[in-house]
């Protein structure tokens, strides 16, 4: 299967209707500096949701303040519709939710074997962790090839591989992504979202995504969000929010 045919996906695919993650007039402040206001949107379970929007946007914030690492001034996080906003951080992974943030934060002095079996901190169950390792090797092959090699050593697309495998070793519900392609080659890229795809398609792995490479992001997507100084401008599928001139005018170099 061709890179291009692996990757395009159809919102019309998508048949789940019940909420993995719902936002709910989500305010965040950087002491008195608003970041976002009033956000609010929804990721079906089963889908994938894209935020694009330029440098500055809030979209980072966004992803942070989820995943527990910036408490919230008001607002709500659904995760489940179990309400998770100022929740500690370690409490949501372990309620099913994992983030690969940007700029991949592996453990540069530890194995690639380290680095995945410490996304399963949290976890006791040993042979359904063991069964994991196996099957992310066999996931991303690349890593199996340097399971005992440095992270540090690792090339920026096997990096990414890398917390992505690492996020899936916590066996997550719904995955947070924060610019995956950034800072690494074209090929790898490809190689990258298509896994990606597989991993929603065959598995049913939810995903909030921040994507810089709007193009590739919206052709992966179901639906997607633009964001413009912290606050919703647009909403719709992908595929159309993909073909409104004023998106390929300012994201898609159209």
């Amino acid at each position: 299967m061709s890179s291009e045919s692996s990757i395009n996906k159809e919102a019309s695919e998508k048949k789940t209707a019940s909420m993995m993650l719902e936002i709910i007039n989500l305010e965040v402040r950087y002491g008195v500096i608003p970041a976002l206001h009033g956000l609010s949107l929804k990721v079906p379970k089963g889908s994938i949701v894209t935020l694009i929007g330029a440098n500055g946007a809030g979209k980072s914030t966004l992803l942070r303040t989820i995943s527990g690492l910036i408490a919230p001034h008001s607002g709500s996080i659904l995760l489940e519709d179990r309400e998770i906003a100022g929740t500690p951080a370690h409490k949501i992974v372990g309620g099913g939710l994992a983030h690969v943030p940007e700029g991949r934060l592996v453990f540069p002095d530890l194995t690639v074997k380290e680095n995945l079996r410490m996304g399963a901190y949290l976890r006791r169950d040993r042979k359904e962790i063991a069964a994991d390792l196996e099957w992310v090797e066999e996931f991303f092959p690349r890593l199996r090839e340097r399971i005992s090699q440095l992270a540090g050593t690792l090339s920026g697309g096997e990096q990414q591989m890398l917390a992505i495998g690492r996020a899936l070793m916590g066996s997550p519900r719904c995955l947070l992504l924060d610019e995956p392609s950034l800072g690494i080659a074209p090929l790898l890229v490809e190689t990258i979202f298509s896994r990606l795809v597989d991993l929603n398609q065959e598995r049913g792995m939810t995903m909030l995504l921040v994507e810089q490479n709007a193009s590739l992001a919206l052709r992966v997507s179901d639906y997607a969000y633009v964001l413009e100084t912290g606050r919703i401008h647009l909403e719709g599928p992908a595929a159309e929010i993909k073909n409104r001139p004023e998106i390929q005018a300012a994201y898609l170099g159209h």
